[in-house]
């Protein structure tokens, strides 16, 4: 199995951030067909007023169908109500649902104004990926940044790390998955990123 080499960053408002890191929701949303390979570590950003990066995930699996199957699938658990949902999909052909697993809060979150020590970073509307060069930049000198990197399952560093955190990228792991079709997670993207 290839390990990944990224990780993924994911823009939440709170109350999705927060659902998904207590274990109460496991699947995201998206509007449109996401390509992110099982086994891809997630790192959560909470959006306004928060704005900080709270904890990280596993991406298990990507399910894409039309935005009635994606409902009728993940609906029991999606923290949201069918009126929402239908308001988020109106419009859309696909709907993409992303299985978290290993939800892992960060004991101190690292906030949008240390991101920002090292240069211009902007919060994505929706994700993108992080390469772990790019992310030891932005943690670089917090006190979350090696239990961040820990988290994300770090066994390698490459030759420039700073830190002194663990080495990337993460091991291949398969941590257990829900055989009864895992609980879901909404994570919206209405609330403005910053």
């Amino acid at each position: 199995m290839n390990t990944p080499q990224r990780a993924v960053l994911l823009s939440l408002h709170p109350r999705f951030a927060t659902a998904i890191l207590n274990g109460e929701k496991t699947v995201e949303l998206r509007r449109q067909r996401v390509a992110v390979p099982p086994g891809t570590p997630v790192i959560i950003y909470a959006t306004s007023p928060v704005m900080a990066l709270t904890g990280t995930a596993r991406l298990a699996h990507v399910e894409t169908a039309a935005p009635g199957q994606v409902w009728r699938r993940h609906r029991t658990a999606c923290g949201i109500s069918k009126a929402e949902y239908t308001a988020y999909m109106d419009g859309a052909a696909q709907a993409s649902a992303l299985l978290l697993d290993s939800p892992r809060p960060l004991t101190q979150a690292v906030s949008l104004a240390h991101l920002r020590h090292a240069g211009a970073f902007h919060p994505p509307q929706s994700y993108r990926y992080l390469t772990l060069d790019t992310l030891d930049t932005l943690v670089a000198g917090h006190d979350a940044a090696e239990e961040l990197l820990t988290h994300l399952g770090t066994t390698q560093r490459p030759a420039n790390a700073r830190s002194g955190v663990p080495p990337w990228p993460p091991k291949a792991a398969t941590p257990p998955h829900s055989s009864d079709g895992t609980r879901s997670a909404v994570l919206l993207t209405t609330a403005s990123a910053s």
